[in-house]
């Protein structure tokens, strides 16, 4: 009999912005075909969470959700420094994955990415991270930041099924796109990304056009049912604080 894979605790990111015209797109990347996990595949950013994501050190480097706030929402099973690590995972990978920041400084304003010193500062830092000769929490601690779990919405929990190689554990978790920030269009763990409606990614994924996972299908699926990123906050964003519900452009 095969063994059965351990599960790891994963957060998975879905990325929102106000659509040109009417509704809201989310934000889809495609995994290199020779990744191990979800090869070729379109996704949201995430991964899997890592033991600094729930350290004493980390917890001091958050704004918004306690721990015993996060382990409300995702259950007494966690730990409360476990169950706001999820946040943190979510929000380190995807600064890792695409290089958006959900950052708050001292004073608990939202950071915004200005066209100066800093952005180049924050690419060099982020290439750093990636060549892993720097720390998400290092990066965060000299910028003087915190990450702002208010910034997200819990949405979801999925299971990588028993048969799989490789498993997870993952919550979902939305997010409305900083404003002044853009994604990151390739990255190692990127080599393609798009924005699109939930309508229009629905209508590309039944034409074999879109190649998805089904909770990347039922996440979109169920975004289709709302009209406007007000009616999904709405729905989903009550621990959301209320500059990370406006429009980038409204902030």
């Amino acid at each position: 009999m095969k063994a059965q894979q351990k599960l790891r605790q994963a957060a998975t990111i879905i990325l929102l912005r106000p659509a040109k015209r009417n509704g809201f797109e989310v934000f889809l990347t495609r995994r290199p075909e020779g990744m191990a996990f979800l090869g070729g595949m379109y996704c949201f950013p995430g991964g899997a969470v890592q033991s600094d994501d729930c350290s004493e050190a980390m917890m001091r480097c958050t704004s918004g959700l306690s721990p015993s706030d996060a382990r409300k929402i995702v259950g007494a099973h966690f730990s409360p420094r476990k169950a706001l690590g999820l946040w943190v995972a979510g929000i380190r990978e995807l600064f890792e994955e695409v290089g958006v920041l959900l950052a708050v400084n001292k004073s608990r304003q939202p950071w915004v990415a200005e066209k100066d010193r800093r952005i180049v500062d924050l690419a060099e830092r982020h290439a750093a991270l990636l060549e892993k000769v720097s720390s998400f929490r290092s990066l965060v601690e000299s910028e003087e930041l915190l990450c702002d779990t208010s910034s997200l919405a819990y949405f979801s929990h999925w299971q990588t099924p028993e048969e799989a190689p490789i498993r997870f554990d993952t919550r979902f978790f939305l997010a409305a796109l900083p404003k002044d920030q853009a994604p990151l269009p390739t990255s190692p763990e990127v080599v393609h990304s798009l924005w699109l409606t939930p309508d229009r990614a629905l209508e590309l994924f039944a034409g074999d056009e879109l190649p998805m996972i089904f909770p990347t299908f039922a996440s979109i699926r169920r975004l289709a049912d709302f009209e406007s990123l007000d009616s999904v906050w709405k729905e989903y964003g009550s621990n959301l604080s209320d500059a990370s519900k406006k429009a980038p452009e409204d902030r």
